[in-house]
């Protein structure tokens, strides 16, 4: 890339940043990318994963508008933000490189736009069945599917985790980029033989946590 990309920071923020606090909430998250990296930042409230010099990620909104050049807007998972987050991405040029403007709104603006789901309604060969929130114990991605649990049942869904994760209430946490539980029904959580986290249900259901998402769980139950 250009040697006149070294001194961007400063160009940006003059040039975008000042346009954009006029409608973007205070703490909102600001990212630049340009040609396969990111080249500037602006954090907000969130905890973000992300650096100046960091490469696109395949699947983000700031790799999707570097691709088709179109404003992009989505709900996207954990894989910068410690949880899922609303952004919106725009297409911009920079020292006539295509570059991509993101911005990622506070959580508060995603709660607030996306209600939390009082029941899930799932489908049993030619059945549906609405079912109460609070009775369902997990939720799984399995083969591309959603899958939720109620009572050793299982009803299929055609809300993606990615969603649901944004729309279930707080009692229901991800622990892993397959699996979120309900809390309330966990019974344990212990290390296993090569002491990865297990979280086993009261119906001795065992469910694995991954390390991106264990904090997620230690935060949610204090341990």
């Amino acid at each position: 890339m250009n040697n006149e990309f070294n001194s961007l920071p400063k160009d940006i923020s003059q040039q975008f940043i000042s346009m954009l606090k006029d409608w973007v909430p205070a703490n909102s998250s600001i990212a630049i990318a340009a040609e396969s990296s990111y080249i500037y930042f602006h954090s907000g409230h969130q905890n973000i994963n992300l650096e100046v010099g960091q490469q696109v990620q395949s699947g983000s909104i700031a790799e999707q508008v570097l691709r088709t050049r179109k404003r992009t807007d989505a709900i996207l998972d954990n894989s910068l933000f410690e949880t899922p987050y609303y952004g919106i991405g725009y297409p911009i040029n920079i020292l006539d490189v295509p570059a991509a403007l993101v911005v990622v709104l506070p959580s508060a603006f995603t709660e607030k736009k996306l209600e939390p789901f009082q029941f899930l309604t799932g489908r049993q060969e030619e059945e549906w069945n609405p079912v109460a929130i609070e009775k369902i114990s997990h939720i799984e991605s399995l083969q591309k599917k959603t899958w939720f649990y109620v009572e050793g049942e299982q009803f299929k869904t055609s809300i993606t985790l990615k969603e649901l994760q944004i729309r279930l209430p707080s009692s229901f946490i991800r622990i892993h980029r397959s699996y979120i539980v309900n809390i309330h029904f966990i019974k344990k959580m212990a290390r296993d033989l090569t002491s990865n986290f297990i979280v086993t249900l009261k119906d001795g259901s065992e469910l694995p946590v991954s390390q991106s998402y264990l904090n997620n769980l230690r935060n949610a139950l204090e341990f």
